[in-house]
């Protein structure tokens, strides 16, 4: 998984309200529980069961997951249902309860992006065009179009930036288009934002502005899926290695 500065994820908590609503709902367990004076001797069993159950699912999605991201998001769903699941045995009421709050923080909240750029770059259609069009510019760009609406791209939101960092050179730029700010990009592009058929995020890889290869590169036809996305995925896709390796024999 990617580094993390623990200082960087405790100002989250603080400012985020995606995160510090969480915080204060599982910390409402506690206080909720004491103050219904029920306490069976079996449930605390079942607490126990629960907190081993969820450490041994973080310590699986924290070896698979790349992104903090990623393995925030997944971590919250789990022990969510865990919390419930434990709740229903102490009183039905509070389960109703955690049902409705975990409710309105999904409707009122969303988990933020990754803020770095890394090497990347923030671009709008209209700059991407100039960028690509002008001759004193990269001879590739590898640019993801995303959408702050999308989960999928809030988990990915840290791929490109770290790549950014590793692979942009003077032949090599990296950029990102916010399709949620520019819809008209995505028709522009080619980029399906159709339901089940989204495909947020989309990176496209182009030379001297024409498009060499992109991910995912849907076929209609076939079945809608690809696999997970990580950023070993995409430098492997985009042969970034040999884009590096090129440039510096070129050096």
């Amino acid at each position: 998984m990617s580094s993390y500065n623990p200082m960087e994820w405790l100002n989250e908590m603080v400012t985020e309200p995606y995160y510090l609503f969480h915080f204060l709902a599982f910390f409402s367990y506690f206080i909720l529980r004491t103050s219904l004076l029920f306490s069976p001797h079996h449930l605390l069993y079942r607490e126990i069961q629960a907190v081993l159950a969820l450490a041994v699912i973080a310590a699986i999605k924290f070896v698979r997951k790349e992104s903090w991201e990623g393995f925030v998001a997944e971590f919250l769903f789990y022990a969510k249902i865990l919390l419930v699941a434990v709740s229903l045995i102490l009183d039905y009421h509070l389960t109703i309860w955690y049902i409705i709050v975990f409710s309105v923080i999904y409707i009122l909240t969303q988990q933020p992006a990754f803020k770095g750029l890394g090497a990347a770059t923030k671009l709008t259609p209209l700059q991407l065009e100039t960028m690509l069009t002008e001759g004193n510019t990269s001879r590739f760009w590898l640019v993801e179009f995303r959408a702050s609406y999308s989960s999928a791209c809030i988990r990915a939101s840290r791929s490109l930036p770290e790549l950014s960092i590793i692979y942009s050179n003077k032949n090599l730029s990296f950029g990102i288009v916010d399709i949620g700010l520019f819809p008209n990009a995505a028709e522009k592009f080619g980029i399906s934002l159709s339901g089940g058929m989204s495909q947020l995020p989309t990176y496209i890889l182009v030379e001297n502005a024409a498009e060499v290869t992109r991910f995912p590169d849907w076929d209609f036809e076939a079945k809608s899926s690809h696999p997970p996305l990580t950023k070993k995925l995409l430098s492997k896709h985009f042969e970034l290695d040999r884009h590096l390796v090129e440039y510096l024999h070129e050096k």
